[in-house]
């Protein structure tokens, strides 16, 4: 009698706990490859006789899938020969089997339909069910597979993290929302894979290529950023910010990847490395692929690949636009964890590799970095594919500092061989905490080692290109050395009068006459001066071997309205002896302001699925009316959408508190990102952890909404919730004011 299958049991819930897919929700099958998941049958009559009954199955993936390119595979009893997927029996009775359907841990990832056909005359396979498959760092054939378990949850599983931006002296943590497990993002995911322009190209050596982890990642190093192609952000540096929102105003990646999503993959406006990043980082951890964020220091972007900044002043002192290269405050990109066969034999350069989605300079001619191995740029191998001298150069270029002449000259004032790559972050595994990684990357500074490693990057990249040539010495001997530095007494607030210091000192025998070009510019986090707010000059003599000190001020009324934009402040001195022109003397800080305090409290633990309520507070410091302000509230896992609420003003010296009601959906660490926007400040963070108590576990049973009747289509439906979006607006602000609605609940 001909084997009759009544019905088939994807145990959905099972296999996604099994496969660490719970997280993602739904009601569709998320698997990981190299992993075997579990499949029952239920039969009509008769047990199944794997002798002699025929049971094949078929797994396909991508547009005319082929077994030639692994994008195709049958399966199953009788065992066709080369099958890279298998079935195996786990056990069987005279109602049901259950079987272990395993994929191989080369795979390609992304969407599959299984089909089944029953007995030999059954020519034709019937659909089972869609499914997905993804990376899997916990199986140990797999390319990204990473051994540390608390490694795993961190850069695999946890939806929030920590972003580092400020300066190398005042480093500051962001948090940012990941949301890799919300309910569309890993479609949008897979969207985008499907929009890489390679794919529209060959969709069949696409889906086929998905097998691989580096080139998935640099599709996705591509796809983010949206210069020349269908991406997902639109970068861009300075103001205005129209047809989108300035590049801070976001806490997360949900709400970019949606909106990107819902506008038929226009680009989303606006991004920057940060943005770009953690876009990025959700994306892999979406598919599978370990992944981190790092934040790098004094970054340095070397446009002519020489492994030299040089870097421009004016002879009175400003910080001229002049050169194509430029140090950033900080750079932020991620490293995908992965191993590389390609490279070498072995796991020489296996394990963290950098890739950079922001678009900075092409890479076989697209804009894309990496994946670039850190172990190869620890030791200055920069022949390696990808992108070695581009990365190895943000961590560990020379800078060059000339003065320029009114006649046109320019004379070099010194070289820094120590100053590009400080303090490299990432946040620490399960907890929220900066582990400075600055020592993957470089070796000490100063050290024998580091000028080796250096000179090897410059062999190996640079071999083509004669390094410039040094000046030649000046005839005459060289004067004795003014040392001056800038120092601050703490932390530079907005809002107040920057106050700092100049320490000047000569050796000299004899005093001397100097000239002191003092000068503040508003800077881009980019290394770019955007504006200049204060200038002034002094003369000084300075006697043998004493201190002078010179105060600096800088008003808020000069620099206020040129900060809302940019990152720091640029503070310079450019010292000139007035008997001798030529000798020049430089010191520069970069002076990044401390932010008025903003606030939110949550319960510290809650139950999933009960209410909760999250508070915001803000107080406004400054002599001046804060106008426009907007506060934004965002978290996966305990709101599906961001809730917005404006406020029309708050006077100098008045504190707003809002309380906004949040019900948990989904167990486990979660983060409150909140954010205050307003014509003076541009978007102030503040964030809480909040861990979520899951409802119990339902156990997996035959009432399982993963069975399939009669071959049909699986294609339940999914989940629904309200979503609410608050906006709610005041302009009082003579007194205490309680505005209340839906909930939410301002106090001014």
């Amino acid at each position: 009698m001909p084997l009759k299958i009544k019905k088939v049991k994807l145990r959905m819930w099972k296999n996604k706990g099994e496969h660490h897919t719970r997280e993602f929700g739904g009601k569709r099958l998320l698997l990981r490859r190299g992993q075997s998941f579990l499949l029952t049958i239920k039969t009509r009559r008769q047990k199944f006789q794997p002798e002699s009954d025929t049971l094949l199955f078929t797994m396909e993936t991508g547009p005319r899938p082929s077994e030639a390119k692994g994008t195709r595979c049958v399966f199953g009893y009788p065992k066709p020969a080369g099958a890279k997927w298998t079935l195996e029996i786990q056990k069987s009775n005279r109602k049901s089997t259950t079987f272990h359907v395993s994929s191989p841990a080369d795979a390609s990832v992304g969407s599959y339909t299984l089909s089944m056909r029953v007995g030999a005359r059954d020519a034709q396979p019937r659909i089972i069910t869609s499914l997905v498959l993804l990376f899997n760092p916990w199986c140990a054939e797999d390319w990204v597979h990473l051994p540390d378990e608390a490694e795993r949850q961190e850069y695999v599983m946890s939806e929030q993290g920590l972003i580092y931006r400020g300066s190398d002296s005042y480093i500051s943590p962001m948090a940012w929302d990941f949301g890799q497990f919300e309910e569309d993002i890993l479609d949008i995911c897979l969207k985008l894979l499907d929009m890489n322009p390679k794919c529209l190209r060959d969709p069949e050596e696409d889906f086929s290529a998905r097998c691989n982890p580096l080139y998935v990642g640099r599709v996705v190093s591509a796809m983010i950023n949206a210069n020349d192609d269908r991406g997902v952000v639109a970068g861009r540096w300075q103001t205005p910010y129209s047809g989108g929102v300035a590049p801070t105003h976001w806490n997360g990646s949900v709400d970019i990847l949606r909106q990107w999503d819902k506008s038929s993959c226009s680009p989303v406006k606006y991004g920057q490395c940060w943005v770009f990043a953690g876009v990025m980082c959700s994306v892999m951890r979406c598919l599978g692929i370990p992944c981190r964020v790092v934040s790098n220091f004094q970054s340095a972007h070397d446009t002519d690949k020489n492994l030299i900044i040089d870097e421009f002043y004016t002879d009175d002192g400003v910080r001229a636009k002049e050169s194509h290269d430029s140090v950033w405050n900080f750079h932020v990109w991620v490293e995908g964890w992965m191993k590389r066969p390609d490279l070498a034999a072995g796991s020489t350069y296996d394990g963290w590799q950098v890739l950079d989605p922001t678009p900075q300079e092409k890479s076989t001619g697209v804009f894309c970095c990496g994946p670039c191995p850190v172990k190869a740029v620890l030791e200055g191998h920069t022949d390696l594919k990808y992108d070695g001298p581009f990365v190895f150069a943000e961590v560990n270029a020379d800078q060059v500092y000339w003065m320029l002449t009114k006649d046109g000259s320019k004379r070099r004032l010194h070289t820094d061989t120590s100053g590009i790559g400080r303090n490299i972050s990432t946040k620490a595994v399960g907890q929220d905490k900066r582990v400075d990684i600055t020592g993957n990357y470089k070796y000490p500074e100063g050290s024998k080692k580091e000028r080796q490693v250096f000179e090897e990057a410059v062999r190996r990249g640079n071999e083509t290109k004669p390094r410039p040539e040094e000046p030649q010495k000046p005839e005459k001997p060289e004067p004795a050395v003014v040392t001056l530095k800038i120092t601050e007494e703490s932390q530079q607030v907005m809002g107040q009068d920057v106050v700092l210091s100049l320490l000047l000192r000569s050796e000299q025998q004899t005093s001397r006459e100097i000239s002191v070009q003092l000068n503040g510019q508003a800077m881009r986090y980019t290394g770019v001066p955007d504006s200049q707010v204060w200038h002034q000059v002094k003369d000084v003599v300075l006697q043998p071997k004493k201190d002078v000190k010179i105060p600096i001020k800088i008003p808020f009324s000069s620099y206020g309205t040129k900060m809302l934009d940019n990152n720091s402040l640029k503070v310079s001195a450019l010292v000139q002896d007035k008997q001798n022109p030529g000798d020049g003397y430089l010191a520069e800080k970069n002076i990044v302001l401390k932010e008025p305090t903003l606030t939110i409290e949550a319960p510290s633990t809650c139950e999933e699925w009960v209410k909760g309520t999250a508070e915001i507070t803000f107080h406004n410091p400054v002599p001046r009316t804060l106008k426009d302000g907007v506060f934004t509230l965002s978290g996966s896992g305990l709101l599906h959408t961001s809730v917005v609420l404006r406020v029309a003003e708050v006077v100098h010296d008045q504190r707003v508190r809002l309380q906004i009601p949040f019900v948990p959906y989904r167990a486990g660490s979660k983060k409150l990102v909140a954010n205050f926007d307003c014509c003076t400040f541009r978007d102030i963070k503040a964030s809480c952890n909040v861990e979520v108590q899951p409802v119990q576990e339902t156990a997996d049973s035959d009432s399982d909404n993963g069975l399939v009747d009669n071959f049909g289509f699986f294609n339940a439906s999914r989940n629904t919730h309200m979503h609410t979006h608050f906006n709610s607006h005041t302009s009082t602000h003579h007194s205490s004011f309680t505005y209340t609605h839906s909930h939410t609940r301002i106090v001014l």
